[in-house]
């Protein structure tokens, strides 16, 4: 039986790129595997590469990453008196505050007019929240705002 110690192996690359080995204790062995499974093997490797082709690997920043795991990026840099310092980046489409990822809403006030802004994730009431950050009607950002929660 060939094992991955075998004296004898053959390597062969597909024009995909595919790497096809074969392992024998002698050229007998060697001899007869090749007859037996080369048509075995050409259909198999033919079946992998037309199932892998045209499929592109999903390449995401980590800033994405992160907003899709609700999670926040720190970046560490080195501080002035040479000690660290952790600040959070924002999230895509989103804000950050240091209690994490704000919560994009958008409403209508009690005035009737139409609100969007990010929120701080602390508890009501909490004495360290952070005021909310609203998104003025005109700027930029009001037109490509996503909200988590309507209002």
């Amino acid at each position: 039986m060939a094992s991955t110690e075998a004296p004898i192996s053959i390597t062969v690359k597909t024009t995909a790129g595919s790497l096809v080995t074969v392992r024998a204790e002698h050229g007998d062995e060697l001899d007869q595997l090749v007859a037996s499974a080369l048509d075995a093997i050409k259909s198999a490797v033919t079946e992998l590469e037309a199932a892998v082709r045209g499929v592109q690997p999903v390449i995401m920043a980590p800033a994405q990453i992160a907003a899709t795991l609700g999670a926040s990026i720190i970046d560490t840099t080195p501080s002035q008196d040479g000690g660290w310092s952790a600040q959070a980046a924002p999230a895509i489409g989103g804000k950050n505050c240091p209690h994490g990822r704000m919560t994009a809403i958008q409403g209508t006030g009690k005035d009737g007019n139409l609100y969007r802004g990010y929120f701080c994730p602390a508890q009501k009431g909490a004495f360290d929240k952070c005021r909310n950050v609203y998104v003025k009607m005109g700027n930029t950002e009001w037109n490509t705002f996503v909200a988590d929660q309507v209002k």
